[in-house]
């Protein structure tokens, strides 16, 4: 960014190499679901349900924040879910109406295999999204630093 925080052709660059790198990740990602067999919209609930903070459960409501899609929407994602196996309902003891969402051994098996995958693939390409990364930060940082010690910024 330039002195007075303005985008400058270098930090445009910075900003589409690194969507790149995400996007290509993620490519990678959507890959690898379908040769394992799952959906990858299916991989990402199976991730978000057990690496929910805190617990092995989720409620719908919950998922669908995580997965930052519709209600409904999710519903018919954890119907294919269950049918394949991959997921199991279970009603809350205490509040009937309250449904939880919770990995079968199946599920746990897909997902542990693509975890292990992905997590190989984030060594290799980890250093490149962390270096784009720090680059941003210094950018924007480094703008910050100069618009708040010019004059016209500074109070006194």
């Amino acid at each position: 960014m330039s002195s007075k925080g303005k985008i400058t052709k270098a930090h445009y660059e910075t900003l589409a190499e690194f969507r790149y790198a995400l996007r290509k990740f993620m490519r990678f990602s959507e890959d690898a679901a379908h040769s394992a067999g799952v959906a990858p919209q299916q991989h990402q609930a199976m991730l978000a349900i057990k690496g929910f903070p805190g617990r092995d459960r989720i409620t719908i409501g919950e998922l669908a924040e995580r997965l930052q899609i519709k209600h409904h929407s999710v519903v018919g994602l954890v119907d294919r879910l269950v049918v394949e196996k991959y997921v199991q309902r279970l009603t809350d003891k205490k509040d009937h109406r309250q449904v939880h969402l919770m990995l079968t051994d199946r599920g746990e098996a897909v997902l542990e295999k693509l975890s292990a995958t992905h997590q190989e693939q984030l060594r290799r390409v980890g250093p490149r999204i962390n270096q784009l990364l720090e680059s941003l930060r210094g950018e924007y940082h480094a703008a910050s630093q100069k618009i708040s010690s010019t004059p016209e910024t500074r109070t006194g």
